[in-house]
């Protein structure tokens, strides 16, 4: 059905203003190359008022933007927009499910025909119910057409071109409550929550397990079946089951006993094949963990080289050359991988000391080889710690320098870069001191390891006396082979004694002697390890550098660079070495 409009122009300028889509009675727009982009209140998202239970109230307008509205032509009467820079009028809250509006400030010569031309173009009119007072009550078919009703609250109402006192009057339009609107939203509410219970009975039904099918009572062609299915590798469980139940149920007896007798032994037949089954799990479980060793491994090589290549762009000759932005960039970075690494390296290292403590009885029986491993645990971590303590005293160094460079720019800069300077100062000083502590905790931890490694070695050294001390006790008849093991025991002396301890430390010192003979100038610890890694992945840092610091003669460290741009060097001095001996 559709309703007279007498200036459908001025009606779609209106709603244009608010960015809303101009739309007509019939859902249809009336201009159909409407763009919400070119509405007059820029900021307001576009909303279609025509959309089927839209009940909310529109945003308010910004205070810098106000709504411009405008003139409104209908057919018998003329709207007039109320002053822009005015608030909008009060409102009262809105009921639930509210579909009528109370509507003030009406003409006294105004009929229920004006009324409808006026807003019958904010949607379909169901009831007008009009006072004698100069109000009514207008009750709408939808939610959504009380917000269209509520945007011509304000506006100056004229009848025709009369400029009488009872033709004119200001249009209040505002919430109304009714009984009729409150019973219909009660009983949607009510539909909806059938419709939600509903819903959730068959989402418990579709997630309800179902029940267990019914088990079937004992008969000698059962009995056959179900011995027939224990035979049966994909059978048994619904066959054990069905046993285990006749047995509970009281089915044996002296008739019945040998067909028990005969399925129990038929499922004690399956007893070899679930052993051998667990057998073959554990296998593939052990082939999963080599894997996934050699695969963490691999994963801490990788770590390493990019840790090192972290520590090589920190170093001043490349440093220097970053922004701060990338100087930080790379701290962060580095700061991240070193922490990713250690704990892939602990994770390694316990899965590495689970393997050890399912060693044999013979290999836990000889203490020596523990208390060396034990001791080249502490040492390599006692290097660590001296690794650390070095690279937090040259980060130390760098940013008292920062400090002095700020402090010479301060004295530059203007008086209001001067809280800025002062805000970078307080921080760096808090980062000094951060790092003073840090420093100190290293130091501290450096001499708990130190002293640790004192009462190995003192526990090695009473090993040994006692070992001593029971070889002297052996008897008279094994003399003679003791004799003959002193003699040798003078060798295997100078063996222990000489810094090279294993064939493949032999073969390490050798091609770390080839490379650091090619290079004159000497070469980092981890230059010769990323070298090394290539022959073999297995090799870490501190066993390199542990096996180094033992050949005194053969390698010598030395310190480059002045300030942040420390940096320990290696150099081959065998031959030097050579002449001393």
């Amino acid at each position: 059905m559709g309703l007279p409009m007498s200036d459908p122009t001025a009606w779609a300028t209106a709603m244009n203003n608010l960015g809303m889509a101009p739309m007509g009675m019939t859902g249809q727009p009336l201009l159909p190359d409407f763009d919400p982009a070119l509405g007059m209140m820029t900021g307001i998202p576009p909303i279609n008022p025509m959309m089927p239970g839209l009940g909310i109230v529109p945003p308010p307008t910004p205070p810098d933007m106000p709504a411009v509205k405008e003139i409104i032509h209908c057919k018998s009467c003329t709207l007039f927009p109320p002053n822009p820079h005015l608030p909008p009028p009060a409102t009262r809250e809105r009921p639930p499910g509210c579909k009528t509006v109370f509507v003030g400030g009406l003409p006294e010569n105004g009929t229920e025909q004006i009324i409808m031309e006026v807003f019958e173009q904010c949607g379909e009119v169901i009831a007008i119910r009009k006072s004698k007072k100069n109000f009514c009550h207008i009750r709408f078919a939808e939610e959504f057409m009380v917000d269209k009703a509520l945007y011509l609250s304000g506006y100056r109402i004229r009848l025709g071109s009369s400029t009488d006192k009872k033709d004119t009057g200001r249009l209040h339009v505002d919430f109304a409550q009714a009984r009729d609107d409150l019973y219909e939203w009660e009983c949607k509410q009510r539909m909806l929550a059938r419709e939600e219970r509903h819903r959730r009975r068959l989402e418990e039904e579709r997630f309800r397990p179902p029940s267990p099918p019914p088990v079937v009572h004992y008969s000698d062609h059962e009995c056959s079946v179900v011995a027939e299915k224990l035979k049966d590798e994909t059978k048994f469980l619904e066959a054990i089951q069905t046993l285990l139940t006749w047995i509970e149920r009281g089915e044996v007896n002296r008739r019945t006993a040998n067909n028990f007798y005969s399925m129990i032994q038929s499922a004690n037949s399956h007893v070899r094949r679930l052993v051998n089954e667990k057998a073959a799990h554990e296998k593939e479980m052990e082939e999963a963990k080599d894997k996934f060793k050699l695969a963490l491994s691999g994963i801490l090589v990788q770590f390493e080289q990019i840790v090192a290549v972290y520590h090589s762009a920190s170093k001043q000759k490349a440093w220097d050359h970053f922004t701060k932005a990338q100087r930080k960039n790379i701290s962060v970075w580095c700061k991240q991988a070193e922490e990713i690494r250690n704990i892939h390296n602990d994770e390694l290292m316990g899965i590495r000391r689970e393997e050890e403590m399912e060693m044999s009885d013979e290999e836990i029986e000889d203490p020596s080889e523990m208390k060396e491993t034990e001791e080249s645990a502490l040492v390599s971590q006692v290097e660590a710690l001296k690794e650390e303590n070095d690279s937090l005293r040259w980060q130390l160094d760098a940013y008292r320098n920062e400090v002095e460079l700020l402090k010479q720019e301060q004295g530059k800069a203007s008086r209001d870069e001067d809280t800025t300077k002062g805000q970078q100062m307080k921080l760096l000083q808090q980062a000094l001191q951060g790092m003073q502590k840090h420093l100190l905790k290293v130091q501290d931890e450096y001499k708990k390891r130190e002293a640790e490694l004192e009462k190995v070695k003192e526990d090695k050294l009473k090993l040994e006396t006692l070992l001593e001390n029971l070889k002297e006790q052996e008897s008279s008849a094994a003399r003679a082979c003791a004799c003959s093991q002193e003699k040798e025991c003078p060798a295997e002396k100078v063996l222990s004694s000489s810094p090279v301890r294993s064939e493949r430390e032999v073969l390490l010192v050798g091609i770390i002697s080839t490379f650091l003979h090619v290079h004159p100038f000497g070469a980092s610890i981890e230059y010769i390890c990323s070298y090394l890694q290539r022959l073999d992945s297995k090799i870490c840092t501190a066993e390199v550098e542990v096996l180094m610091t033992r050949l005194q003669n053969t390698f010598r460290q030395e310190l480059s660079g002045v300030g942040a741009s420390l940096e320990k060097r290696w150099k081959f001095c065998g031959f030097d070495g050579l002449k001393m001996t």
